[in-house]
């Protein structure tokens, strides 16, 4: 009888081998525009194996994807500011699909899949390099009496659009909204300096973000994001830093887990982990971010007590938990999470560009002020100190002692220069801090 079965389940085998697969579909094409390349997705009915080459005189890269039919049109999509001048298709083979991208100029292309991901389809993505971007200093520019630099990253982008809330309302434009307010608030104090990691609608994989922030020399890169739960009640804003050990909470380990997916969702492609052992250099990682995790700490405080003064706060302290965006090895970080687009009410204030502008001037007053009383060496801030007007803004924890320790200031001089005749202060408060 046994025979008979393995005979029958043989046979059934070689008659599945036999029947045609079902060739993929190009369901959907979208195009996206980043400083440095293009990035052309391919929205796949199923995995799909592809070959891609170039040939010049004129430029031109060819994808040939097996198995697979155009479902899709490549009409509406906006090429003027790509280096792609048009796109053709074909069949090849009577069952590929060829498809050949004219171009304007020469640009390195590369190519990869990404596997089906919660909503999201299988996709083919080609990234089109064809500018260079330089955004490191000269030795001369970060010499004497230098401006303290202040990276600024937008989280989620293009491919990814982060945490959806009421309307349509996408994380990943408002947090770039809040994300360019915050940039002028800083650059319009004198010895700061901002950049942008993000300018636009797309997508920089975490590790990039974070060498992108090492090149620009900050002295601090904040991560702007907007939480999401499926209880609609949660609210309120709340600022991390990471974590080599393990997550301060339930909270910080959900969203950390959730942000460090965003790859997945925007397409991070393969990754290049250098020359150096991956033991040896995760040991040499977590040694260096010792240094600055202190750093991300005390900015973080520092940040939740200016925003703590304007609106709710979804924890009191600064948390902590793995990250990828924050693992810079010499920069401290923090991830600042603007609020709940899933709550309601704090999705019309998060969309609201008064909210988002007053949002930005307490993130940017946080971070002066900790650069104001800890100046790095070297900076325009620590040769001026005396010049400029020094605040702190009174987290939960403060004293005046404490307060006129960290300033090395006279607790006497701290309360006559803000009028205080007793020793009780309250968080929010504002202090103005007399010249040391």
């Amino acid at each position: 009888m046994n025979s008979v079965w393995q005979r029958l389940l043989g046979l059934v085998a070689m008659l599945m081998l036999a029947l045609p697969t079902q060739a993929a579909e190009v369901e959907g094409v979208r195009l996206w525009r980043a400083p440095d390349h293009t990035r052309l997705v391919f929205d796949l009915s199923g995995p799909a194996e592809h070959k891609l080459f170039t040939l010049s005189d004129p430029h031109r890269v060819v994808i040939d994807v097996a198995d697979t039919r155009l479902a899709a049109q490549f009409d509406q999509l906006e090429l003027d500011d790509t280096p792609i001048d048009r796109v053709r298709h074909g069949r090849q083979d009577k069952k590929n699909l060829r498809v050949v991208l004219d171009l304007k100029r020469q640009a390195k292309p590369r190519s990869f899949s990404l596997r089906r991901h919660g909503d999201l389809p299988d996709r083919l993505v080609i990234d089109l390099y064809d500018k260079v971007v330089n955004e490191e200093k000269t030795l001369q520019q970060v010499g004497s009496e230098r401006d303290i630099v202040i990276a600024i990253d937008a989280g989620h982008g293009g491919e990814d659009p982060g945490a959806l809330g009421p309307g349509g309302l996408r994380e990943k434009d408002v947090v770039l909204a809040i994300s360019k307010a915050l940039h002028k608030a800083i650059d319009s104090r004198r010895g700061f300096s901002a950049k942008l990691v993000r300018s636009g609608d797309y997508y920089i994989p975490h590790r990039q973000r974070v060498e992108k922030g090492r090149q620009m020399r900050a002295d601090l890169f904040v991560s702007i994001h907007a939480d999401a739960f499926h209880k609609k009640s949660a609210r309120g804003a709340g600022v991390y830093a990471v974590s080599s050990r393990g997550a301060t909470s339930e909270t910080a380990r959900f969203l950390a887990q959730r942000e460090n997916e965003s790859d997945l969702i925007g397409g991070a492609g393969s990754l290049n982990l250098g020359d150096k052992d991956d033991t040896l250099a995760g040991v040499l990682l977590d040694l260096s971010m010792t240094a600055t995790m202190n750093a991300s700490l005390d900015i973080g405080a520092s940040v939740l007590a200016s925003i703590g003064s304007f609106t709710h706060l979804h924890k009191k302290q600064v948390e902590q938990a793995n990250f990828a965006v924050l693992r810079s090895p010499d920069v401290p970080s923090i991830l600042v999470e603007t609020g709940f687009i899933t709550n309601p009410y704090e999705a019309k204030r998060l969309r609201d560009p008064n909210f988002q502008r007053k949002l930005a001037q307490k993130l940017s007053d946080g971070i002066v002020a900790h650069f104001n009383s800890r100046p790095p060496v070297g900076s325009w801030l620590a040769a001026n100190r005396n010049r400029v007007e020094r605040r702190h803004t009174i987290a939960r924890g403060d004293t005046l002692s404490g307060i006129a320790a960290r300033y090395n200031v006279p607790v006497s001089e701290l309360k006559r220069a803000n009028g205080i005749g007793s020793s009780v202060i309250r968080v929010g408060q504002t202090l103005t801090i007399p010249s040391g």
